[in-house]
């Protein structure tokens, strides 16, 4: 399945001339100055959409449309009441499920429109108006209605294909299919991002001997954000939860203690994700309105991330901390969290039932959002802040934080943990604990010797180095 997610990237859309879109792609990227906001913002589309926005291919949205149709109808169970209701119902969660799936296919068509325009008329798009400054050729010489008919078609297929290919990931394999494929497409992205690092750094060090001293130090950075991501990923305040005893028919129940985990980035990923996209559609919609007014252009390249950047990042700041705070209000009920406690006999020692409890808990969550937001905010402007100042390439900077490290992050998280279920489930040593995995031959009238958990981690660890190393040198030859 990965290997079909990865095929439908690279197949180029029917009408297409690839050339002249790699040609413009690699020009951007060449370029400095004020557009390396705008570059970073093209790296990564082009990263989620694990390179099908760069060539043009089936899978141009990738699985996107399903991720955004998602979050609309969460957020819409947790506004509307009717949809709350219906999901708290039998077979209601089913029926959302539904609902997901036409939310999407409704964003297909309305984005692979969007696409499909862009791709006949380059200059209306922020994205792509160099194209016909710069190139003799038509990115599609033939751009009629039949071709934008076509392409809206393939591109909301190709997403639905990519939806059920998630589901069946999911049902058959371990973690989640749609996260997965999201996981797949940034990792992509890893060797050319190396072999960019390698021209910067060491073909480029001819002129500049700190190149190596800033290349080491940009490697040990990458190891403390990827700590410091995984330790805020899984920080959590632990609040203590007693339960009073009670007697019923003879029986006593309760008298025990657990705890509530509130996470620090209860949001997660989401806010960067909104922040980015609505700060996107502006600038794409400036763009299409206003193709030959000068304003318009020059607030869609400062709204893209163009420009010195300052109000780019502001603007991402703020909806980063709105949007924390706006996931945490409409997925967080202390209300209602405060309620089931009383109900069933619980409290917090030292906070009173019912209503103090719920201020104490939204009080709490409320200082957990706000050092979450920071952490969130951070990680969003790091990677364009990498590319300005120390020239970080666009491709290789979306690795040392922003949306692609914390979905990484999460997933590999995620799967790890589910594997870990599942050996603990069949009697075997986690993998995770200290001690051996153990295998058949740990059985009785075996006589093999199981693999310690480091050597099993290192061996991974140095076939992934292998495996990575040599697409790198392949494209290092290649491009010789």
């Amino acid at each position: 399945m990965v290997v079909i997610i990865r095929l439908g990237a690279v197949i180029t859309l029917p009408g297409v001339d690839a050339n002249v879109l790699q040609e413009w792609y690699a020009q951007v990227q060449e370029q400095s100055g004020d557009s390396k906001g705008l570059t970073a913002m093209l790296a990564l589309m082009n990263v989620f959409s694990g390179g099908g926005l760069q060539n043009s291919a089936l899978f141009a949205l990738g699985i996107m449309p399903y991720i955004s149709a998602s979050i609309m109808m969460q957020l819409l169970t947790a506004v509307v009441p009717q949809l709350g209701k219906l999901a708290r119902e039998d077979g209601g969660r089913q029926k959302i499920s539904l609902y997901t799936r036409y939310v999407t296919i409704v964003l297909c068509l309305f984005q692979g429109y969007m696409l499909a325009k862009s791709l006949v008329t380059p200059s209306a798009n922020p994205f792509l108006r160099g194209i016909a400054e710069n190139s003799t050729r038509e990115l599609v010489p033939d751009g009629g209605m039949s071709f934008i008919i076509i392409t809206v078609i393939i591109i909301t297929a190709g997403t639905m294909f990519l939806m059920w290919l998630g589901d069946q990931i999911t049902e058959r394999g371990i973690g989640n299919g749609v996260s997965i494929i999201i996981t797949v497409n940034i990792i992509y992205a890893l060797p050319g991002a190396l072999f960019q690092v390698y021209q910067t750094y060491v073909e480029g060090a001819a002129g500049n001997p700190l190149k190596p001293f800033q290349l080491v130090a940009l490697l040990a950075f990458l190891f403390f954000v990827v700590a410091a991501v995984i330790s805020i990923t899984q920080a959590q305040r632990r609040i203590a939860i007693n339960y009073a005893k009670q007697v019923r028919g003879g029986k006593m129940y309760g008298g025990q203690s657990q705890h509530m985990p509130l996470k620090v980035n209860y949001a997660g990923v989401m806010p960067i994700i909104f922040a980015q996209a609505i700060l996107m559609f502006p600038s794409q919609i400036l763009g299409m309105a206003f193709p030959n007014s000068d304003w318009a252009q020059s607030l869609s390249q400062t709204l893209g991330g163009g420009g010195s950047g300052i109000v780019f990042y502001s603007l991402t700041g703020l909806m980063i901390f709105f949007f924390s705070y706006f996931w945490v209000a409409t997925m967080f009920q202390p209300n209602q969290i405060a309620d089931d406690l009383k109900k069933n006999g619980g409290y917090i020692p030292g906070v009173r039932p019912g209503k103090p409890t719920a201020e104490f808990l939204d009080r709490t969550m409320s200082r957990l959002t706000f050092a979450g937001a920071i952490f969130l905010t951070i990680i969003a402007v790091l990677p364009p802040i990498l590319t300005s100042l120390m020239g970080v390439p666009p491709l290789a900077a979306q690795f040392f934080g922003g949306t692609g490290l914390l979905i990484m992050v999460g997933v590999l998280l995620d799967i790890m943990r589910q594997v870990e279920t599942h050996l603990i489930q069949r009697h075997y040593d986690g993998f995770l604990r200290k001690g051996r995995i153990r295998g058949r031959f740990d059985r009785g009238g075996g006589k093999g010797v199981a693999a310690g958990s480091g050597q099993i981690i290192w061996l991974l660890f140095i076939g992934a180095v292998l495996i990575i190393g040599g697409i790198v040198y392949f494209y290092i030859a290649q491009n010789k």
